[in-house]
């Protein structure tokens, strides 16, 4: 579900107001903060955004109107709901009724067990509502046989006589001895998958291992300096960084996240190459795989000029002789059968590998074929010994 947000500097109404997207999409993320800074509000860690106006699906926010809260917070508890199902809302919302809850703190804290209570919106079906009851009570799981021959009418008609039922603008509510845990604790956000993930960190202070952010890669940039500060810190290289999750990886890119090199100098870095990651299309990341495979950057920088420049580069798979590759030219070229018996593949392939400056790798023939000094040293090291790069290559 969308939302939209009405968000101002309380202490200076004359800066106007800023109508923000909730959740905040990843590529305006940084827009956004930029926007909010333009109004004096949308620090990293401070409750500085005041809330005028929400234009929410989910009428129990209103209760954020007036309030001053952190624009992170604020999209993290969007992102929460935006993952509920109607059910869930329901629950959301009667238990935010029942407990008169409107800071938004105990919100993002209700989102994590409100599943736990029954809310009964029609009186009309009692089999179904003991059922339902049943489920709720068990996680939202239950056996098929004892789902199948339990007794719903018997189950709600117990639930409503225990006199437990709140009546709520939402349905009559039980809390089934729900508790309201302390999981957000106003500053560091919990764990939280919301959409597609490459990979995840976990960023810890210093001396402060109990202090925790989240970081899910690829992410806007700006999240990963915001994240630092929460901690306390100005820069990444002050916080340790330790990898929570991958997504699927090739083994190599896997073991470059996992050297023992300080990940937490080379955020942004992992950050653009999981990005390029992400947004591979058909074929992409075969060939990604063998040119990594064949240049074997040492660094997450050097992985991302690759991957960056990915359409820079010739790779075809399996090919480790100049004879074979003479072979894939020909078969490209669409050569007669006449032509092909005279033909001399092993000095055909040659010549194209002298021409391109290419090299085989583990997973087969690489050349580049574009002009970034980074990369022309990247690739210079793998070079046979002796043999020099072309005008047509690694110029």
């Amino acid at each position: 579900m969308a939302f939209k947000v009405i968000l101002s500097n309380k202490g200076h109404p004359e800066y106007g107001a800023a109508t923000i997207p909730l959740p905040i999409p990843d590529d305006q993320y940084d827009s956004t903060i930029e926007l909010l800074n333009g109004l004096g509000i949308g620090d990293a860690a401070a409750q500085d955004c005041r809330v005028d106006e929400t234009l929410f699906s989910v009428p129990i926010l209103n209760r954020l109107t007036g309030q001053t809260v952190n624009v992170d917070e604020l999209d993290y508890l969007a992102k929460r709901l935006d993952s509920f199902d109607d059910d869930e809302v329901v629950q959301f919302q009667a238990m935010a009724s029942t407990l008169c809850l409107s800071d938004i703190k105990d919100l993002i804290n209700l989102t994590f067990c409100c599943q736990q209570a029954t809310v009964i919106t029609d009186f009309s079906d009692l089999e179904q509502i003991g059922k339902n009851h049943r489920l709720t009570l068990n996680g939202g799981t239950t056996p098929k046989e004892e789902y199948q021959t339990l007794d719903g009418t018997q189950e709600a008609l117990n639930l409503i006589q225990s006199g437990a039922g709140v009546v709520t603008p939402y349905g009559v509510v039980y809390d089934n001895g729900m508790k309201l845990e302390q999981v957000y604790d106003g500053r560091h956000l919990p764990e939280y998958y919301y959409g597609d993930c490459v990979v995840s960190l976990a960023l810890t202070g210093i001396g402060q291992p109990a202090s925790r952010e989240m970081l899910y890669l690829p992410c806007a940039d700006s999240k990963i300096l915001r994240a630092v500060q929460r901690l306390g810190a100005q820069k990444p290289y002050q916080c340790r960084a330790e990898v929570e999750m991958f997504g699927e990886v090739c083994d190599a890119l896997w073991c470059l996240f996992m050297e023992e090199f300080e990940l937490n100098e080379h955020l942004y870095a992992l950050n653009r190459l999981a990005r390029c990651y992400e947004g591979f299309q058909d074929g992409d990341m075969e060939k990604f795989h063998i040119v990594f495979d064949t240049a074997w950057p040492k660094t997450p920088e050097e992985a991302a000029y690759l991957v960056e420049n990915l359409q820079d580069f010739v790779a075809i798979e399996s090919i480790s002789t100049a004879q074979e590759y003479g072979q894939y030219i020909a078969e490209e070229m669409r050569m007669d059968a006449e032509v092909l018996e005279s033909l001399d593949f092993r000095r055909l392939g040659q010549r194209r590998i002298d021409a391109e400056g290419g090299v085989f790798g583990d997973k087969g023939y690489v050349a580049y074929k574009g002009s970034q000094p980074e990369i022309q040293e990247i690739m210079a090291r793998h070079i046979p010994s002796g043999q020099e790069p072309q005008m047509g290559g690694m110029a």
